[in-house]
């Protein structure tokens, strides 16, 4: 018996408009941390969004003269990443969190997900969202 599948009416038609991933790192709405992330072990590039990187990974101005730096916040973001996915190996997507110090005596935890999919060639590519972000 040979099964039926409508066809897909999208499947021949031009496309209009794509945006993709490497252009969503040039106009800063992705911010690449692939470099950082190479050296905690990921083998994926990855990225977090813009409102994670000046909300969390750029420290408060009042915080610098203290040694808090993009580096070791990203760096804290990424570590966490990494111990989330250890845990729960297989999926595509995880939730995880990480405790911030946003003023002098303030410290804020912070929820993410992160999803592997698709990068533009079809490669595998991690990206890091706050929940609710897509």
């Amino acid at each position: 018996m040979s099964e039926s599948h409508p066809r897909n009416p999208f499947e021949d038609a031009p496309v209009i408009f794509s945006y993709t991933r490497a252009q969503a790192i040039e106009d800063g709405v992705l911010v690449d941390l692939t470099e950082w992330a190479a050296e905690t072990g990921f083998r994926y590039p990855v990225a977090c969004t813009s409102s994670i990187w000046n909300g969390y990974v750029v420290p408060p101005e009042q915080l610098r003269p203290l040694g808090l730096s993009e580096r070791g916040r990203g760096h804290d973001l990424l570590w966490m990443l990494w111990n989330a996915i250890r845990r729960r190996p297989g999926g595509d997507r995880v939730a995880f969190e990480v405790l911030f110090l946003q003023s002098p005596r303030r410290h804020v935890t912070v929820y993410f997900q992160a999803v592997c999919g698709p990068g533009d060639q079809g490669e595998p590519v991690i990206t890091i969202m706050l929940p609710g972000e897509d």
